[in-house]
Order: C-alpha cells, then sequence, then structure tokens
C-alpha cells in the first residue's frame, strides 16, 4: 500500500469541546472528507477490513500537541474514500507519531494489511 501525504494538519478538536459550533464542525468534515480523497490515491480495489492505520504529524511548531485531538477527520475521509472499510477496533490498529517541520506541515498516512 503506498504512503498518503495530505500537505496540511487537520484542525484540533480541542477547537470544537464544549462549544455549540455545530456549523462550523460539519463544513471542516466535509472538507476535510474532499481533501482526503483528492490526496489519496491509488486506492485499494476493496476498502481494506484488517489493517494497520499509521498517522504521522510533522507539526510547524515544536509545541506540545495532543495525540488524540487531530485523529477524527482523518479516519473519517479513510472510510468515506473507500480505503479502510471502518474506523473501528475490529478493522483496524492505529498507530500515532508526531514530528516537527516548519517548512512543510502535513500528515502522512501509512496503511498496511494485517
Amino acid at each position: 500500500m503506498p504512503k498518503y501525504t495530505i500537505p496540511q494538519l487537520p484542525p484540533s478538536l480541542n477547537k470544537f469541546a464544549g462549544r455549540q459550533n455545530v456549523w462550523e464542525y460539519r463544513q471542516l468534515k466535509a472538507e476535510w472528507l474532499q481533501i482526503i480523497n483528492a490526496h489519496c490515491r491509488p486506492r485499494p480495489i476493496e476498502p481494506l477490513d484488517k489493517c494497520v492505520v499509521r498517522l504521522t504529524y510533522f507539526f510547524k511548531t515544536k509545541a506540545r500537541h495532543d495525540a488524540d485531538n487531530y485523529i477524527k477527520f482523518l479516519l473519517d475521509g479513510l472510510v468515506n474514500a473507500k480505503i479502510i472499510k471502518d474506523d473501528s477496533f475490529d478493522c483496524i490498529k492505529l498507530e500515532l507519531e508526531g514530528d516537527y517541520d516548519k517548512l512543510n506541515p502535513r500528515v502522512e498516512i501509512l496503511i498496511y494489511e494485517q
């Protein structure tokens, strides 16, 4: 399976915690479904039903980032693009890593079958 590179970082879900930004959340989610759809090619013939999804975030700064705040839009996008069957624990094993690249913030997605 190829490595997919998304040339930007998804928004942190902390932006929406405890707020009434439902419309902003829905708009960003729709945008991220399109971003994943555009950048994640080639795709498997059939969505993978047992796989490891490795997400490596390259942040602009070395500031502290919570690992769990950046996952949602990416996994939903992979399901929507029919790359993975589902984002439940029955279907995926998730690996997360964070790194630093001031000039090229991005997310690299590596998916391989289990």
